[in-house]
């Protein structure tokens, strides 16, 4: 999920492992009415496959397929996939979607693509339109040919592929919040943080509602900072939030045959896992930590891969601030870098309901002082006797939110009975010595 700024393909996944049968009933022929709205088709999948990196998984920002230049056209076809309705997402289904995609990640050990795929639908997010669909960002709509089609894009069907029987499995989640869950969960089974998202995401209905072409980042512009700034700060996103989201090129690698960046091989990536090649940002590319802060700033071994952008990090000086900061202090980095992701994967949605569907529990409280659960009786506890008894807790070391250690009241038991056999100790020694007289 790095900042791919450049068309890097973090390739993962090989399309020849993964074949994805669309439902009969979702597809309708090319005798179609030209005015139904066109999702891809299956065959189009296959079309854009064969003519983009069967294992693409260059992650956001620093994508080399995020460079933005013409490519010929990945093939097309009538066929097309009747479009799910816009609707908000069903709670219990994205919990069961969620331990479905921890499989997925666990078997095809597609994290990179998958949180490209997120980054990719809610980059196109302009701040500066306040119409929605028009301002882009999370609303699904990478899932139509058009947009798939972009350069930037060059790979991701391959990311739909592995996430489209979740979706006919769980037909009451949105496209947009399905591409947000499965970025979100392929960071943290990386062992990254635990991101605070929200679901409920509304899905745009037909390609007529994609973004043009030209709003992602690229790799190599000729002023990197400049670009990283005009690119992020069109979305809503500060220097601080840039450097987090760069931070997630720890995962993945670029392919020079499709993306133009990187070598065919490294020692890092000849073996895999998924298929082999390609050259990564940093020695663990499965692995979400801070590495990637390090291994630029170190810049020592030449088989890791620093583009432009992410040199950039270590050169303009509101960056390097942050980069710095990051490399040394990998809790302030995941901390940053959560709230961050969570930002850029509300970017331009239209929830339903409004406040948005949380399916994470928060992390456990601490239970507070109750006086009343102290009384052995039915009847509710006068406020004076609370009160008295709260004085007594407190003066003994008690608070709300911090109980006494269990060892305390056992003390106090050991020094009442010390005291009991000391006292009839001495009881017994006074009777025998007046019983003489």
């Amino acid at each position: 999920m790095a900042l791919s700024l450049s068309a890097a393909s973090h390739s993962l996944c090989s399309s020849s492992t993964t074949r994805v049968s669309l439902p009969p009933a979702a597809v309708s022929s090319s005798s179609s009415s030209p005015s139904s709205p066109s999702l891809v088709s299956f065959s189009s999948l296959r079309s854009l496959a064969s003519s983009s990196s069967s294992s693409s998984s260059s992650l956001f920002p620093h994508s080399p397929s995020l460079v933005q230049r013409k490519h010929p056209n990945r093939g097309s076809s009538n066929t097309v996939v009747s479009p799910t309705r816009a609707a908000a997402s069903d709670a219990a289904q994205l919990k069961s979607a969620k331990e479905d995609i921890k499989v997925l990640l666990r078997t095809k050990f597609c994290h990179p693509i998958l949180v490209r795929l997120g980054w990719h639908d809610a980059g196109t997010y302009n701040k500066n339109i306040e119409e929605w669909p028009q301002r882009g960002g999370a609303n699904g709509s990478l899932r139509f040919e058009p947009e798939l089609k972009h350069a930037a894009n060059a790979g991701l069907v391959n990311a739909l592929k592995l996430i489209e029987p979740i979706k006919e499995k769980y037909s009451n989640i949105s496209y947009a919040d399905l591409f947000q869950l499965a970025s979100a969960t392929a960071v943290e089974e990386a062992g990254g943080p635990e991101i605070p998202m929200k679901y409920g995401r509304v899905d745009v209905s037909a390609p007529e509602q994609c973004p043009e072409e030209g709003r992602l980042p690229d790799a190599g512009p000729p002023s990197p900072a400049d670009h990283l700034r005009e690119v992020f700060y069109r979305m809503g996103l500060n220097d601080k939030e840039i450097v987090a989201l760069s931070g997630a090129h720890t995962l993945g690698r670029s392919r020079p045959d499709r993306s133009g960046w990187g070598k065919p091989e490294t020692k890092y990536t000849k073996a895999g896992p998924g298929e082999p090649g390609g050259q990564s940002w940093t020695v663990k590319w499965l692995k979400f930590d801070n590495s990637y802060f390090k291994d630029i700033k170190e810049k020592r071994d030449e088989d890791l891969l620093v583009l432009p952008t992410d040199a950039a990090l270590f050169e303009d000086p509101s960056f390097k601030n942050y980069a710095e900061k990051y490399a040394g202090d990998p809790a302030a980095f995941f901390k940053d870098y959560a709230e961050a992701h969570a930002k850029l994967s509300n970017l331009g949605a239209k929830f339903d309901p409004p406040e948005g569907i949380i399916i994470d529990n928060g992390p456990a409280q601490g239970e507070k002082f109750v006086a009343a659960k102290y009384s052995t009786q039915k009847k509710e506890l006068s406020d004076s006797m609370k009160k008295k008894i709260r004085a007594e807790y407190e003066a003994i070391g008690g608070s709300p939110d911090k109980p006494l250690p269990t060892n305390y009241f056992l003390n106090i038991i050991i020094a009442i009975s010390v005291l009991v056999l000391l006292f009839t100790f001495l009881g017994n020694n006074n009777s025998s010595d007046y019983s003489g007289f």
